[in-house]
């Protein structure tokens, strides 16, 4: 699908404009054009991309899908790669986050985006911009501002979930700790490492853009970016904070679980040792020293009796021995 927005001061808002219209409204220089390729085909999406006027080699990473993100200054363009997250499970038992890529080139008067999958924050500036087009009267880069503050204030019902399930996971820990209950702390460990994964070169991101000299953005809208900077940091902070509490839970579970399994060992020890002087008592008296007709003379047998009784008192001592100098007990 491509959608398109067109506004140009003091006439309606254009949307859902043909590939001719488009050309004709980025060659025109009016305005602001934005236009997006959700889940289109390279074949679709070269020509016009090519029409804008972009570097094969930048045309090749958009459609390519495959980066972290990053900013490349092309001169009378800008090019960033994005990522954003989203929950992949609609029930509570069973979730997972997925990443997925968003490009932009950022021209003058002009935005292009694209990527793969469909994106809830691209959809809501969509439908922000039909309602006020004070976003677009302030330029390009103000509208790069709104996209990129929606997809990171994206993250947010994301942590608000992930903390929400590791306040249950640590409830859970403690009443009723199952397997499932580690497999959800190994899920949402690896939901918080690829959230660090992409926060970080992110935040370099908007870094640049807050700081650094681009042709395409004005001066005076360098402090929005930041403010999205500041957001990034405060989500890192969040995400670190989090996986410890992840690693607290998992040591907690681990701990928990050590000594439910001595408690019990220590039970079956017990009902052991209870029934060990039983089992001694029978199996002595269960050997036939004192049978009617003995495989041994009337005085051979007090030798085998009592050599039998101190081998068997001797044995635990020399065990007992050979343990401590072991130093196993």
């Amino acid at each position: 699908m491509i959608r398109t927005v067109h506004y140009i001061p003091g006439k309606p808002l254009r949307t859902d404009l043909s590939p001719d219209s488009v050309q004709s409204a980025f060659r025109s220089r009016r305005g602001v054009l934005w236009v997006d390729f959700d889940g289109e085909p390279p074949e679709t999406c070269q020509p016009i991309l090519e029409a804008f006027g972009f570097h094969r080699l930048a045309i090749e990473d958009a459609l390519q899908q495959t980066h972290s993100p990053k900013i490349d200054d092309w001169g009378n363009y800008v090019y960033l790669v994005l990522n954003y997250m989203h929950l992949n499970g609609a029930d509570k038992k069973h979730w997972g986050t997925e990443v997925d890529e968003l490009d932009i080139f950022l021209g003058p008067t002009y935005i292009v985006t694209h990527h793969d999958m469909p994106v809830l924050e691209i959809d809501a500036t969509f439908a922000s911009l039909q309602r006020d087009t004070r976003p677009l009267q302030d330029g390009a880069d103000h509208l790069l501002y709104k996209i990129i503050d929606n997809v990171v204030t994206g993250y947010m019902p994301i942590v608000e979930r992930i903390d929400e399930e590791i306040d249950e996971i640590e409830d859970q820990v403690f009443d009723h700790p199952t397997p499932r209950t580690l497999e959800k702390l190994f899920a949402l460990k690896r939901a918080l490492l690829a959230m660090r994964r992409i926060l970080l070169p992110q935040r370099e991101v908007l870094n640049k853009l807050a700081r650094d000299d681009y042709a395409v953005i004005d001066r005076k809208d360098r402090i929005f970016f930041r403010d999205i900077y500041d957001h990034l940091v405060r989500l890192h902070d969040l995400n670190e904070t989090m996986r410890d509490l992840v690693g607290g839970a998992l040591d907690t579970y681990l701990s928990v679980i050590n000594n439910r399994m001595n408690e019990v060992m220590k039970t079956l020890t017990i009902i052991t040792t209870l029934f060990m002087p039983l089992t001694f008592v029978t199996g002595f008296f269960g050997m036939n020293f004192f049978a009617a007709n003995p495989p041994y003379e009337n005085w051979t047998l007090p030798i085998v009796f009592y050599g039998t009784l101190t081998l068997m008192l001797s044995t635990p001592f020399f065990m007992y021995l050979w343990m401590r100098k072991r130093t196993w007990v």
